[in-house]
Order: C-alpha cells, then structure tokens, then sequence
C-alpha cells in the first residue's frame, strides 16, 4: 500500500487553493502533477549544464548527452524493452503514433488492406489512421463497444481477418476506464500477419507494462502522465520494424553522412530524432521514472483500484448520475466518466471548479464513442497516486450539491 500522504508532500501544487478551498486535483487522465525532484531536474539542466547533446566535444555537452540518454536506458527498463535503441524520443503519444502512420504505413499499406481499431478510440489513435486510409486506399475496420464499455469480441473473426494489415488499440480508454485484453488481440492479429500498435497514453501511467509479454510491435506513450513534463513522448518499436522504415523527419542528427542530392540514416534511435531534441525535458522524465519505479508500478494499480472501487461505490448512490464503463474495478483504471440527468457535463464542472474540485469536462477527444454512447460529453474524474478517499469525498459531495442545484432549479 502507499503512503500517500508521504506522497503529497513531494508535491508543492497539492497544497494551494483552488476558489477558496483546499485544491482536489481529478484531472490525471489529461495531466499529472510533478513531484518536486521533477522539478528541480528540470532546473538543474538549464541552471548547471545546458547544451546541446550529441555533437559537442566539451564537459557540458557529454554532460547533458549523458544525461538524457540515461533516460533512454530508464525507459527501456520501465516497459521491460532489452534494447534502448529501440526507445524513440517525440513530443507526446499523438506525434508518437503519427511517426508508425507516416513511417511504416506508407511503406507497407496497400489498396485494399485493412486497418483495425476500436470505437473507443482517442483522436490520436484514429485521425492519423483515416488520413493513411484515405491517401492509400486502405479500409478501416471498428471493434464495436458493449453496453457496459468492454470491447464487443464476438465478431472478431470477421473483423480480424487475412486482410487486415494493422491493429491499433488502446490499452486503457481515457473515457470508460476499460482495460482491453491487448494481449490476446495482439495474438490474433499476429497469426493473421498483421502487426500491433498500443495506445498506451492511458495504460503505461498506470498499469505494470512489458512489451515482450505483450508482444507489441509498437507501443506510444507520453511523459505527462506519469508525473512527467509536458512535450516529451515515447515510441517503442520491434528493431526489425524501426531498421525497415524510413524517417520521419529529415534534417540534423538523423542522419550518417549528406550530400547535395541525398543522404544516408543514423542507426536507432537517431534516425528518428531529427534536430536539437527536448533535452530537459527528458532528463526531468527521467526523475519522474525514479519516482514510479521507487514506489512500484504493482503498487500504483493496487491503490487505483482500491480508490476506484471506493469512488464507483459513493457516485452511484447520487442520484440521476449515470457511469460509463464497467463496473467491475478489476476491469476498468482510474477514469470515470459520469453525468447527472438534466445537467450539462460543462456545468458540473463549473460548479465543481467552485468547490474547488478540479475534473474534465467535454468530448475527451473521443467524439465517436460520445456518438456511440449518445451523448454530446461526459464529467470525467481520473485518480493518481496522491489522491485519497477524502477527496473522492468531496467530489462526491460537489456531485450532490450539483444535483440538488438543478432539482430545485426544475422544481
């Protein structure tokens, strides 16, 4: 179990006030909060070694390069990769998997090939898929969703076929909370021929995470979810995938040797990371790896679920709230997704901003599952591991007193 609130301490933001009252933050599926040594990470680089990594022959330079490439070893062990050279540096999830459509899908997707994904679905995970489609004359396939938020499988077969080229999931949808059976997905669309991206915006933050037991062939995540800065991404891929591809971006440090008419690639990771990278932000990313793995990513899941467990059960006795996504904890992360009978998801989290409670109102990028719910937004409240049972208290709370608003409101 954690000790959580040993844990709040190492965060400076957990102690002001928001409208007046003590801040409860319940927006971590769209950002975490830095713990300190996050920080200090960050202004140590540009207070006592900035330069730019790579091409320097001088102290600060192998400095800063040693640095960050530290983090990329750290990486590689956080998701359980053997080679850190397989560990590529983007800006976030969404340019993370924009890299393997431009990249690799653009190389290998024909006309007629299909290209299978969930109705439950970021933006990131669908936009850059149909513009592949589109462009290449490729299908797109759509695991459907049933009513409790689990993947509707029974119609796999036709769904996961000898055409299909590519499947691409989320682990962990930011919406429903569902946690997908990734793993015997990723085994049947191998023994189809196809190959395996995970969205693991929502997953690798939260979930124990070994891409040799998932068997991925990519896998996207970013930094700012787990307790990170903001602008560092990540994209593991199979060696044999990145070796195969092109670049995705052309210019300095991507490549091995540039004349006027052509050029030659950098080996992995470099080929894929053109330009002066973010360095300090992922040095600071580095921290923030630190911190998780001292605390133990088995242990952050064991104090979602129990927290998530107690949340389902305190927001179902509101009444006219409605919850998305499964019931059962051992299913589902630390997102829940909600609204109140008569009530704008917007204005709940007016009113809930005036308790000081902070959560996420709105589509959540994910405006086709908003369609397939019929709903124009949800209320979202999403957990981490500093947030308690007192604050889901007053969530809870706020909840109530939204509800007995608008009752005397129509009455």
């Amino acid at each position: 179990m954690l000790d959580v609130q040993a844990i709040r301490k190492d965060f400076d933001i957990l102690g002001r006030e928001m409208r007046g009252k003590p801040l409860v933050y319940l927006d971590n599926a769209a950002t975490t909060q830095k713990p300190r040594v996050v920080i200090e990470a960050l202004v140590e680089y540009y207070r006592n070694y900035n330069a730019n990594i790579h091409r320097g022959i001088y102290y600060l330079s192998e400095l800063a390069t040693e640095k960050y490439e530290q983090v990329r070893e750290k990486t590689a062990r956080f998701i359980g990769a053997p080679d850190p050279a397989t560990i590529i540096f983007t800006r976030n999830t969404t340019e993370a998997i924009n890299l393997v459509a431009y990249a690799w899908g653009r190389q290998y997707i024909e006309p007629g090939d299909e290209i299978v994904l969930t109705e439950m679905e970021h933006h990131s995970n669908l936009v850059p898929w149909q513009l592949l489609a589109q462009e290449k004359g490729a299908r797109l396939r759509h695991i459907g969703i049933t009513e409790d938020g689990r993947l509707a499988l029974d119609d796999l077969d036709e769904i996961i076929t000898e055409r299909t080229k590519l499947l691409s999931i989320t682990r962990m949808s930011n919406v429903l909370g569902t946690i997908n059976p990734v793993k015997p997905l990723i085994d049947r669309a191998h023994a189809k021929g196809a190959i395996c991206l995970i969205d693991g915006a929502q997953g690798v933050p939260h979930l124990p995470t070994e891409v040799l037991e998932l068997d991925c062939d990519f896998l996207a995540f970013s930094a700012h979810k787990m307790l990170g800065p903001t602008g560092v991404g990540v994209l593991y891929g199979k060696r044999e995938w990145l070796e195969r591809m092109p670049p995705f971006l052309g210019g300095g440090d991507m490549i091995s040797r540039v004349w006027l008419d052509r050029a030659t690639w950098n080996k992995l990771p470099w080929k894929y990371e053109a330009g002066t990278p973010n360095i300090a932000d992922v040095i600071a990313f580095g921290a923030a790896l630190d911190y998780l793995e001292q605390i133990g990513m088995e242990a952050v899941r064991a104090h979602e679920r129990e927290l998530t467990a107690y949340a389902l059960e305190q927001l179902s006795r509101v009444p006219g709230i409605r919850i998305f996504g499964p019931r059962h904890v051992e299913d589902r992360g630390g997102v829940i997704s909600f609204d109140l009978e008569g009530v704008h998801p917007h204005d709940i989290g007016q009113l809930l901003d005036a308790e000081g409670v902070a959560i996420r109102a709105g589509h959540h990028c994910c405006q086709p599952l908003m369609e397939r719910l019929d709903v124009s937004a949800t209320a979202r409240a999403s957990f981490y591991i500093y947030n308690t049972e007192e604050e889901v208290d007053r969530l809870v709370e706020a909840v109530r007193k939204v509800e007995r608003v608008f009752s005397r409101a129509v009455n």
